[in-house]
């Protein structure tokens, strides 16, 4: 019961790499995408922000669709990158990361953008005033102040790419050793005749890691929370 297969064994790896890959690459994007929300006005902001959100409130399977149709080798982009550049994402593992990055990307986001909203106005004109540009006040006064909170964020959209699956199996399909992860080996493991034992296992490593992730993100805000107030 408690031994755990190679397969299983590659599934946990690959779901770990493709949720550490989609988290480090999602969050250079959502922290300026988070700034840009959060200290600019400007015309289309709520269909932007609407936009961001939308992976949440759509099946995952309808974006997964859309990833295919768009990054497929016969996609939109995915043919000319694959023609050109001889990127190819679907039904490969970087599909699969880019696949949990989109899905995740709300989750990213969200806090980062609460936790710059958070930081107090004056201590950014203080630094302008001082002469500082506008880079290097970002770099030396918002975001040390707004760091729990893209930690945070950061935390949750690794919980999220953890556990994705429809937009994952819809864009690169469920292919053992190169794009089966915890969640698509599940749901193979459950059609399978003595399958029960091993997809239980995985259920139990999917709730420890989505349990840490989620206690590690509480923490993070408690600090936020803590330093924003000065204690």
């Amino acid at each position: 019961m408690f031994e755990i297969s190679p397969t299983e064994w590659t599934a946990i790896l690959l779901s770990l790499r493709v949720a550490v890959i989609a988290t480090l690459v999602a969050t250079p994007f959502g922290v300026a995408l988070a700034w840009l929300l959060a200290r600019r006005d400007f015309w289309g902001k709520s269909l932007l922000d609407a936009a961001v959100h939308l992976p949440l409130v759509l099946p995952p399977v309808v974006t997964g669709y859309l990833l295919l149709l768009t990054l497929g080798k016969r996609g939109l982009v995915g043919g000319w990158l694959a023609d050109h550049l001889g990127i190819v994402f679907a039904f490969r593992w970087t599909g699969a990361a880019l696949a949990c990055g989109v899905m995740s990307f709300p989750l990213l986001v969200r806090p980062i953008r609460l936790s710059i909203e958070a930081v107090d106005r004056r201590l950014e004109q203080a630094a302008e005033t001082l002469g500082a540009a506008p880079w290097r006040v970002f770099a030396t006064v918002t975001l040390p102040l707004a760091l729990p909170g893209v930690l945070a964020g950061m935390v949750l959209g690794f919980a999220k790419a953890i556990g994705e699956f429809g937009a994952t199996i819809t864009f690169v399909s469920n292919i053992p050793g190169e794009t089966q992860t915890i969640s698509s080996a599940i749901y193979s493991l459950i059609q399978t005749p003595d399958g029960d034992p091993a997809a239980a296992r995985l259920v139990i490593i999917s709730i420890v890691l989505a349990v840490g992730a989620l206690v590690a993100a509480e923490v993070f805000a408690r600090r936020a929370t803590a330093r924003l107030h000065g204690q």
